[in-house]
């Protein structure tokens, strides 16, 4: 488990720390003086809060070097208070290129907001620094990992969770995942790349992109992107069928999404001679024959000389997201969007934002069909699992929130785009590739995990501690979805102690705190609202043998009782969650009889927990020893009936291996 938890960590300060190219502005972590209260307190986090930047799509960049002149003079006096304004000001008047040319501003700015104490506000001026830098960074990404190490999430890996649902599985009722990577059968997929999936709003129609027509020209061939569509028959998806013509063409269709009364559907087409660029969004209508036609591109308010795709509409129909590489973006590509005028026209499409856009590329989006939650595929934010990872965000405010990634059930190794949900929030589908083979995608479907449920906002937070020296402890916490028997990914607890999830509000659920420092953890919980609670234990002592109160046979008797049985599982499941440890059994009685009668009657209790514990848990018999003292190792000497008591004992003596490998 050790290794396991270094291996997380390492893994996610490589993703914070990877070196890059150095090349224009260097950044060095100026010191400003110390951080009011910092020490005193936690501040809380606002997840509200994200800067603004009017002048985006106004001008392509701002640079007032009388303005700056001023600041710099400021700061070298010292007077930080009065610089400030002035640069948060400045900061504000961002175009899209000061993003790039500009970032040492955004950093310069996070200092001032961490020395006045506003360290939300600080962390998220470098997240920005961090998502659209192109120089070298290694001191940014120190300083924010130190701010960020005990808000992370530190998830458990993929491999080693199984593991502990496996080790689980002969004492627990709970269930693991049902399912991960579950791929849609040869109905949906092929041999060739299929991606890009829509549902209608019933569920009824599963619509996607394929590139399985291939059109063979003499020694040459060439691949053809269609649209295909699949119907939902009790439960399951039939054959899938292409729409023909006029949708699919000689060029290049792909990426659609469909309007709730399923009569307008939006898709992309490339290298047509109608089109504007490589690729343009376009629009048909559903004819009263069955057919489709009308076919319509969306014009040049939406549309641009290079690359626009991946159309998702909004619960209203009112706003079009899709992705983009034109130029004047933030990255290789982004997510732009579109509204409807009041006369019914698409407006210039503007761009998402520094929030969601990165350095890198963003594509894929898709806006739940009932609340204000946008999903997309991305490689430049800051903690991803592989290539290519699904993230969502939310809007508060009319502002779009940091993303979030959701999570290792969902994103793997290799690269994921292309997420759908339903509009149960019941069921995912997306398209995933395998790191040794990013261009062949196919369709995958499982339900859908807490992690992108669009409805997972009510916060659980704690902390763990040792209830003796207060100091905070380490270890695997899990939550379990008692109403829908499934687990939540597994985080590693943060070194201060403390954990975190986002939960549904109005569901029960099982808290599991596991480590080879103590007996695992189990707390029910109703979720009724935002959540706190602190969670203390006793670190074991493996030095010293345990003995509990409640483990007390009747006179002359090895019979194990019922009142003993849950002492006795929670040592199974000890021995289950850490299956290179042993453990010893030791009975012991005290003086009052025969000392042979003593002696067997200790080595037949011993035997009784032995053969109850293998019996629980289905483990080799060589992991457990039984001895039985008799009266021979009494702990005090026998004055009264209180010291034979004490002397009646069981005793149990974990012993730790000594390199703890699961």
């Amino acid at each position: 488990m050790k290794q396991a938890y270094l291996l997380a960590i390492h893994l996610l300060l490589l993703l914070l720390s990877c070196p890059f190219a150095s090349q224009g502005q260097q950044y060095k972590h100026v010191p400003l003086g110390p951080v009011p209260g910092a020490k005193a307190h936690k501040q809380a986090p606002d997840p509200s809060y994200q800067p603004e930047f009017p002048n985006l799509t106004k001008i392509p960049y701002y640079h007032e070097p009388r303005k700056l002149a001023a600041i710099q003079k400021l700061e070298k006096r010292g007077k930080y208070r009065q610089a400030l304004p002035l640069l948060e000001r400045y900061v504000r008047s961002f175009g899209i290129q000061n993003f790039y040319k500009d970032t040492h501003l955004l950093w310069r700015l996070g200092q001032l907001y961490e020395r006045q104490g506003h360290t939300e506000k600080a962390k998220a001026l470098y997240r920005l620094v961090l998502k659209h830098h192109r120089s070298d960074v290694r001191e940014i990404t120190s300083h924010y990992d130190s701010l960020e190490q005990n808000t992370t999430d530190y998830y458990v890996p993929l491999d080693f969770y199984y593991e502990l649902v496996e080790y689980r599985k002969s004492v627990a009722t709970f269930k693991p995942p049902r399912g991960v990577y579950v791929n849609m059968g040869s109905a949906i997929n092929s041999d060739y790349a299929d991606y890009g999936p829509t549902l209608s709003d019933e569920n009824e129609l599963f619509i996607y992109t394929s590139k399985r027509n291939v059109n063979y020209q003499g020694m040459q061939t060439r691949v053809n992107e269609d649209l295909f569509y699949s119907k939902q028959n009790n439960g399951f998806w039939e054959e899938a069928q292409s729409f023909g013509k006029p949708i699919n063409s000689i060029y290049n269709e792909g990426s659609a999404c469909l309007s709730r009364d399923g009569k307008i559907l939006y898709f992309a087409r490339c290298e047509a001679p109608d089109g504007m660029g490589n690729c343009d969004l376009y629009m048909a209508t559903l004819q009263t024959d069955g057919s489709w036609g009308g076919i319509t591109n969306l014009g040049a308010n939406v549309n641009s000389k290079a690359w626009d795709s991946q159309p998702t509409l909004s619960a209203k129909e009112d706003t079009l997201y899709f992705a983009s590489d034109r130029l004047g973006g933030f990255g290789l590509s982004d997510i732009y969007f579109t509204y409807k005028t009041k006369g019914g026209d698409w407006a210039p499409a503007r761009n998402l934002g520094p929030v969601v856009n990165t350095r890198e590329s963003e594509v894929s989006p898709f806006l739940h069909p009932l609340y204000q939650v946008l999903y997309f595929s991305s490689r430049g934010q800051l903690y991803n699992f592989g290539d290519f990872d699904i993230y969502k965000t939310y809007r508060v405010k009319g502002r779009w929130q940091e993303p979030r990634n959701i999570g290792p059930l969902v994103n793997g190794r290799g690269s994921e785009y292309y997420f759908t949900i339903d509009a149960a929030s019941k069921n995912l589908y997306y398209a995933r590739s395998e790191p040794d083979d990013i261009t062949n995608l196919d369709l995958y479907s499982f339900p859908l995990p807490m992690e992108a449920h669009p409805l997972a906002v009510t916060k659980v937070e704690g902390t763990l501690t040792d209830s003796l020296t207060k100091k905070p402890l380490s270890g695997i916490i899990s939550i379990i979805d008692l109403d829908n028997g499934v687990e939540i990914s597994s985080r590693y607890i943060r070194p201060d102690g403390s954990f975190e999830f986002d939960l549904i509000d109005n569901t029960r659920y099982m808290i599991l705190i596991q480590s080879p420092d103590f007996f695992t953890i189990e707390r029910e919980l109703s979720l009724q609202q935002d959540t706190s609670f602190q969670v203390m234990t006793t670190v074991i002592d493996y030095s010293i043998p345990m003995v509990f109160q409640n483990i007390e046979f009747d006179p002359n008797e090895s019979t194990i009782k019922e009142g003993m049985e849950a002492v006795l599982d929670e040592v199974a499941l000890f021995l289950i969650d850490h299956p290179t440890f042993r453990l010893e059994i030791s009975g012991h009685t005290d003086s009052f009889g025969d000392p042979d009668f003593n002696l067997a009657l200790s080595q037949d209790r011993a035997d009784a927990i032995k053969r109850y514990i293998e019996r629980k848990v289905n483990i080799p018999d060589d992991r457990i020893d039984a001895i039985g003292y008799g009266s021979q190792r009494p702990l005090r000497e026998e004055k009264t009936e209180e010291d034979r008591r004490m002397n009646r004992r069981v005793e149990f003596k974990i012993i730790k291996p000594k390199k703890d490998n699961p």
